[in-house]
């Protein structure tokens, strides 16, 4: 039986965040291969993660500059080691690569962290992103070697593979689009969702912990919803997510009709119940969770260009997309009053899910690349020169900044 470590930096919390989610069809995947499985964090447990051996994993928590992962690592001998997000692959990636050479190393990069970084201190400081701004970020710097330093890295957006191999210069061999794995909705299971009747209310959904979530609310409610509000005086929005702190609760307004309602019991629920998910994100990156999820639920969505970014190729939208807040406003009205509008955006977004993210059209060839190379790769290194120079470097100096912090911490 193949070993599989996934080196996690935070206990999959599905109903948290989209990350959790993701982090559930990876193990789902795997699991079907006949994969024994072990997910590792040095991650504090939280209330709200999941139990992995309810999903046949073992839990195994893991100590950051520590030598007690090389004695982990080498007795458990993964044949395949995925870091969720490349802060892991700096921390144990040399680690790994010393005490695991044959290991094939996999990187779920979830989103590009430099580009969302980017993006955000574009818009802090009240001008257009540029894909140049990326040679100055530091992540970028952090992030690409990571990339670089592991045999497959898996991306969730087109948008994103595209930015690194044509600003990077990344490879294409280096690089794999594996987007949500969904199973594909029937139109018999869609058509038992609550009908436009049933519904009511606008919808937020999104984890606090997430920059872009909590400008979004801020945005809201500074902008967007007055607008509502003025052609919709009794309407509400039900702000919910994970982890909200103060100067969220501080939002909560109910004369206006602007509810922070907090994390939700089951997101799904709440989704299901509305009758148009509000999204307008100002900056971010990799694929919205939260469009995915009011797709699955039926539920129509007005968003922005980066909150659709890589999600719909050349299917129309289920809502609309637009960067406007007069006419993100408008049509959010519009949209929430027109029947017929809303059960065609309600179509689109059916299509969208089974068209792009059905399961089915993606596992068997990430199935026939993991095992090509693991057949292949001792040739597939060799082509990755610069990877190679930047592990040779990371065991270099990584490694002894690791050991001096272990005894230092001693």
């Amino acid at each position: 039986m193949q070993q599989l470590l996934i080196i996690g930096f935070v206990w999959p919390e599905p109903n948290s965040s989209a990350a959790g989610g993701r982090m559930l069809q990876l193990i789902s995947l795997f699991k079907e291969e006949g994969y024994s499985i072990t997910f590792a964090s040095p991650a504090q447990d939280s209330d709200f993660m999941v139990d992995l051996k309810e999903y046949g994993v073992d839990k195994k928590s893991i100590a950051l500059n520590c030598s007690s992962f090389d004695l982990f690592v080498k007795e458990l001998n993964p044949n395949v080691v995925l870091f969720d997000r490349f802060m892991m692959e700096e921390q144990f990636g040399w680690r790994v690569a010393e005490n695991c050479p044959n290991a094939l190393r996999l990187l779920d990069t979830e989103d590009l962290h430099c580009l969302r970084l980017a993006r955000q201190k574009a818009f802090k400081e009240n001008r257009l992103f540029q894909t140049s701004d990326l040679m100055t970020e530091e992540v970028a710097k952090r992030e690409i070697a990571s990339i670089l330093r592991c045999d497959l890295s898996l991306m969730i957006s087109e948008f994103e593979m595209e930015l690194l191999t044509t600003t990077f210069k990344i490879d294409k061999s280096l690089l794999y689009y594996l987007p949500f794995l969904l199973e594909p909705i029937t139109v018999t299971t869609f058509k038992k969702l609550p009908s436009f009747e049933e519904r009511e209310d606008f919808v937020f959904v999104g984890n606090f912990l997430h920059e872009p979530n909590w400008n979004a609310v801020q945005y809201l409610n500074e902008t967007i919803w007055p607008l509502i509000r003025k052609q919709l005086p009794q309407a509400v929005l039900n702000v919910y997510g994970a982890y909200p702190s103060q100067k969220v609760l501080q939002l909560h307004q109910p004369k206006e009709g602007f509810l922070i309602k907090g994390r939700a019991p089951k997101a799904q629920d709440v989704v299901s119940s509305a009758r148009v998910v509000l999204a307008p994100l100002r900056f971010g990156a990799g694929v919205k969770g939260k469009l995915i999820e009011a797709m699955q639920c039926g539920t129509p969505s007005i968003t922005t260009t980066i909150g659709a970014e890589s999600m719909h190729g050349d299917l129309p939208w289920n809502g609309l997309i637009t960067d406007s807040p007069e006419v993100f406003a408008n049509e959010a009205v519009q949209l929430y009053n027109d029947k017929k509008s809303w059960i065609e955006a309600q179509y689109n977004g059916l299509a969208i899910i089974n068209q792009r993210y059905s399961k089915a059209l993606f596992e068997e060839d990430f199935k026939k690349q993991i095992l090509f190379l693991q057949d292949n790769l001792q040739q597939h290194r060799l082509t990755n020169f610069i990877g190679a120079m930047l592990l040779h470097h990371t065991l270099s100096s990584t490694k002894y900044m690791s050991r001096w912090i272990e005894v230092k911490n001693k």
